[in-house]
This record gives C-alpha cells, sequence and structure tokens, in this order.
C-alpha cells in the first residue's frame, strides 16, 4: 500500500537513511556513524525500507530496488514541488480569475522552470503518456497497424 510506502520515509532519520543509501553505496557501519542512529534505529528502519521494497542487500551493501528508484525520483519531483511552493500558490490564486487556458499556460511557463513540473500543472502527464507510451506490448503492433482479419 502506499501508505505503507510513505510511512518507510516519514520520518527525517529514515529519508534522510533512504536518500543516502540512493546516492552512494555505504556500508552498515558508515551509515550508523554518518548519521547518528544507534544500531536498533538503523535496522529498524532499514528493515521498514525493505518490507516496504524500496531498498535491498547484497554483498553487504545497500541499494535501491527499481521500485525505490521511482519512490527517490518521486520524492525528488515532491521536493521540487515544496521549492516552488510560493510560485504555485501564486499561480492558484490568478486561477480564481477566470484566466484564459493561453494566459494561465503563459504564467505557468514563466513563473516554473523545472518542465516536469510544467507538465504536471500545464496536464501534458496523462496525455502524453498515453500517446508517448501506448498499453501494448513491444511485439504488438497497434491496432491501426494490424492486418485486416477480413
Amino acid at each position: 500500500m502506499v501508505s505503507d510506502i510513505l510511512t518507510a520515509i516519514s520520518d527525517d532519520k529514515s529519508l534522510l537513511l533512504f536518500n543516502t543509501i540512493a546516492l552512494s553505496s555505504c556500508n552498515t557501519d558508515i551509515l550508523i556513524t554518518k548519521l547518528g542512529l544507534t544500531r536498533r534505529q538503523y535496522y529498524s528502519r532499514m528493515s521498514d525500507l525493505t518490507n516496504a521494497g524500496l531498498i535491498t542487500r547484497s554483498n553487504g551493501r545497500y541499494s535501491l530496488t527499481s521500485f525505490g528508484k521511482v519512490v527517490y525520483e518521486a520524492q525528488l519531483l515532491i521536493e521540487k514541488a515544496k521549492q516552488n511552493f510560493w510560485k504555485l500558490r501564486a499561480i492558484d490564486s490568478v486561477e480564481t480569475r477566470g484566466l484564459s487556458p493561453e494566459e494561465r499556460s503563459k504564467i505557468i511557463e514563466t513563473l516554473i522552470v523545472e518542465n516536469d513540473l510544467k507538465k504536471i500543472l500545464l496536464g501534458r502527464n496523462k496525455t502524453d503518456l498515453v500517446e508517448d507510451h501506448p498499453l501494448i506490448a513491444p511485439d504488438q503492433k497497434p491496432r491501426s497497424q494490424q492486418p485486416s482479419a477480413f
């Protein structure tokens, strides 16, 4: 469940531990010392991160799972949104004034620098994903390209 994932990275130390693993492959003793955790705190948090499917251990080193990499990138996106909080509030405040879609787009393009945030705000994510990545198997042709049965 999403709540289990968020719980695993919900406190500052767990999030710092998760981010440290994402950015480097340190061994256990270095992580405990670097983060100022007791062994019990460290292993409890590592267990939570592992059980949430965010990290894995191999040859004494922890690393992000593929799922963990996706969650890490999502967490970076949330951080970008937090850094742009007041710009996002400004966009919200002018949207209540009945702007045209062109005016709204111009304001977003002016205020927001990060492309991933712009895509979300301009509503491009949903349609881009469907157009760029249709839900068909790689070896399957879209229906329009399949030979006719008649």
